[in-house]
């Protein structure tokens, strides 16, 4: 399973982006969805959550103003983000847990990053 997020870019504050990361490869079910960012110098985050069957959870920073979905029928997750701040400057990776075809045990995946940058 391959994870492929894109969206992220250079945003002045109040800014909005939305992020996306699309599954790829022998999927059989993903399950929960995230988004997590690491800024310089510290440590990888939870940012925000959803199950399979859409409840969401966020880290209480980002409550209001960023919302996760997804579309099950693209194995697909979305962090739109509203009145970016500057302190949400990180690389925001998504990450997946899914069941591959042919397998009973559900795997952890990540996305490679990509890059959001709020300037002030």
């Amino acid at each position: 399973v391959q994870l492929q997020a894109s969206g992220g870019g250079l945003v002045q504050a109040w800014g909005s982006l939305r992020l996306s990361c699309a599954a790829s490869g022998s999927i059989f079910r993903v399950n929960a969805m995230r988004w997590y960012r690491q800024a310089p110098g510290k440590e990888r985050e939870l940012v925000a959550s959803i199950t399979r069957g859409g409840a969401t959870n966020y880290k209480d920073s980002v409550e209001g103003r960023f919302a996760i979905s997804r579309d099950n029928a693209k194995n697909t997750v979305y962090l739109q983000m509203n009145s970016l701040k500057p302190e949400d400057t990180a690389v925001y990776y998504c990450y997946a847990q899914a069941i591959q075809i042919g397998e009973g045990a559900e795997n952890a995946y990540w996305g490679q990053g990509t890059q959001v940058t709020v300037s002030s």
